[in-house]
């Protein structure tokens, strides 16, 4: 009996090892999965949008952009110029970069939690991430939220690597990271404050030296190649989030449940991550992590009482690593065993029906941009022309979806368009100041406006009324989710 259960217990201890160090892959899968499933579905939304213009632009005209507007996200628009040129950009390929970098930090944060609380924290702490809906949302969003996300998920796991050998082989990809998070997105820079209050702590318990050289060292070569985004950024914030107010407590309680996608699963990570400081050996990395989870939420508060805010729910995601660590760590407190399981289903069950209304067609924008392209393209005939509504209303991008959603062979020119967005180097188009003059020699007319009301003009311009009303009549009139599709014929002499 004993020759025969030993190489069964070797056989189970094996399995065991490899578990463990394999303890990241089951989560990231299941990011993996939950990233790309549906991804099709929901339609772009305007920041997409604004990705995708940008994108598909040259180098050259990408980089002229930059200079006017959204150098903040020049990095990402650049990555994703390449992705687009080797793998196309249907909305599933177009959302891939953002479900692989999600994936990503789940494996770092199954590391940190590793690291501070042992292996099943680590493997809880992941697959609690990866089924926040807010991971899932922002795994399907062409923006560059995921990417700041990954930078900071690794910048938390390296530190504590260094922390532990401060080498300058290890503070380097510190450094590396540190540097993406801010090419990714500058607020994400944020997390540096809690790092040096870890690394502070750290010194104070151990009192090496070191620890005091490599790090500001670290952050000074991962800064310097982030100021002259920072002084350029400064410069066009005034375009990027003035529309964001000074947040008051609502806002708090709106953005921490925005932050997870889920109001149910957001009072449920407050209460696991306060478990971990029960235990009187977790104390200790509970502060630490605590305090990257916590400390930028409160320091983006602080700023964005001021001149200019930046306290929303999608800049806060990098902190979601920290809270996800935390959570698993204080799932694996729970006693009897039972609990863990049943906790790790329940968060999952709480946030079902949030990520099924992630994955309708109207997640993302509640127009049907795809239905109304669909009309135009069913009926369109070669020199057709057509007007998507800007004004008041141009930060929706309408003509950015419908060049998107038309088939290729369909480009009706837009007629009241003097420049387009890449001709003006901007993210929108300058408008025709005579638009009889821009309208002359036009056949047909697609009019694109936000409603469903009986005035197909809204939106428009008086003078851009003037003309289509003057010198076209009606010739159909369509209506889809939040759009009217106006199909306009030049009048004869007859009249």
């Amino acid at each position: 009996m004993d020759d025969e259960s030993g190489p069964v217990r070797g056989g189970a201890a094996r399995a065991l090892a490899l578990l463990q160090r394999t303890v990241w892959l089951w989560p990231a899968l299941v990011t993996l999965g939950l990233g790309v499933r549906g991804s099709w579905r929901p339609e772009l939304w305007r920041d997409e949008l604004a990705t995708w213009s940008a994108a598909t632009r040259s180098t050259g005209d990408l980089f002229d952009m930059l200079q006017h507007v959204d150098a903040v996200s020049g990095s990402y628009y650049l990555l994703m110029h390449g992705w687009i040129s080797l793998f196309g950009d249907s909305p599933t390929v177009f959302r891939l970069p953002s479900a692989l970098a999600m994936t990503g930090a789940t494996v770092f944060v199954v590391l940190a939690g590793r690291k501070l609380f042992g292996p099943w924290a680590g493997l809880f702490a992941g697959l609690l991430f990866a089924v926040f809906p807010s991971v899932s949302r922002f795994s399907q969003e062409a923006r560059s939220y995921a990417f700041a996300v990954l930078a900071v998920s690794a910048a938390t796991w390296l530190l504590l690597r260094a922390l532990e050998r401060p080498t300058v082989l290890r503070w380097l990809p510190y450094a590396v990271s540190v540097t993406a998070a801010g090419y990714f997105h500058m607020v994400s820079l944020c997390v540096l404050a809690p790092h040096a209050v870890v690394v502070l702590m750290r010194w104070w318990r151990e009192r090496r030296a070191r620890l005091l050289i490599g790090f500001p060292a670290a952050v000074l070569v991962a800064l310097l190649p982030v100021v002259p985004l920072v002084l350029l950024g400064r410069k066009q914030v005034g375009r990027q989030i003035s529309w964001l107010h000074t947040p008051n407590l609502q806002d708090f309680v709106n953005t921490w449940h925005g932050m997870f996608g889920s109001p149910l699963i957001s009072g449920c990570m407050l209460c696991l991550a306060a478990l971990p400081a029960a235990w009187p050996k977790g104390r200790r990395p509970a502060v630490e992590i605590g305090l990257v989870a916590a400390m930028p939420v409160v320091l983006i508060w602080e700023v964005s009482q001021g001149q200019t805010s930046y306290f929303l729910d999608r800049y806060l995601l990098f902190t979601l690593p920290a809270w996800a660590v935390l959570a698993g760590a204080g799932l694996t407190a729970l006693r009897p065993r039972v609990l863990v399981a049943l906790g790790l289903i329940g968060t999952a069950w709480l946030g079902l029906q949030d990520q099924q209304n992630l994955r309708v067609r109207t997640a993302h924008e509640w127009s049907d941009e795809k239905g109304a392209a669909h009309i135009i393209a069913k009926g369109y005939q070669p020199g057709d022309a057509v007007v998507p509504v800007r004004g008041d209303a141009a930060y929706m991008m309408l003509d950015f979806a419908l060049d998107y959603y038309l088939p290729k062979n369909v480009e009706p020119k837009d007629v009241f368009a003097e420049k387009t967005a890449a001709q003006r180097h901007d993210l929108f188009a300058q408008e025709c100041q005579q638009p009889e003059s821009c309208a002359a020699g036009t056949k047909r007319v697609w009019v694109v406006t936000y409603g469903s009301t009986d005035d197909p003009y809204k939106g428009l311009s008086a003078a851009e009324v003037k003309v289509l009303t003057s010198e076209f009549h009606q010739d159909e009139v369509k209506h889809v989710q939040g759009l009217t599709v106006t199909l306009l014929e030049r009048k004869t002499a007859n009249g």
